[in-house]
């Protein structure tokens, strides 16, 4: 098994959408990218800790690949506005890709090149792509959320 982290949003949505597909074994809303040790929700809503909503994702890559993943990163946000997503604004909610190795950071590049030329959008690409951290579990109340709650998207 392997694992990405993703930020898109809301990390609700994007936790929905990466379960609905084949060979994504596990996600875990979190938090990463900042400083702050063991940050909760509260804290990362203040816009203090550096911390982006994010989703870990434990995939087969037998079974899926990581560039499929990413196609799917950016089908599933728009990553031409930086710090926000829809009604969400702050830096919590950036778009940014946590990599694990250099194979993962080259995918990752690639793909954002090969998006942020590909016309399909109306601004440039401004999602990060850095190297993966500590990666940080969100309260419980908030892992698979929209399950939970008989939803299939965060905003209407």
């Amino acid at each position: 098994m392997e694992q990405a982290i993703f930020g898109a949003g809301c990390f609700w949505g994007v936790q929905a959408a990466f379960d609905r597909m084949p060979g994504v074994i596990e996600t875990t809303v979190g938090y990463s990218g900042g400083t702050l040790a063991n940050p909760t929700y509260r804290d990362v809503c203040a816009g203090r800790t550096g911390h982006a909503e994010v989703v870990r994702v434990v995939f087969d890559p037998a079974r899926v690949s990581y560039e499929t993943l990413l196609a799917a990163f950016w089908r599933m946000h728009d990553p031409t506005t930086r710090n926000r997503q829809g009604p969400d604004v702050g830096t919590q909610y950036r778009s940014a890709i946590f990599f694990h190795g250099p194979e993962q950071r080259a995918a990752a590049e690639a793909s954002r090149l090969v998006e942020d030329t590909s016309g399909r959008r109306l601004g440039p690409i401004v999602t990060e792509i850095t190297a993966a951290g500590p990666f940080h579990a969100a309260e419980d109340y908030h892992q698979k959320y929209l399950e939970k709650h008989g939803q299939s998207h965060c905003h209407s």
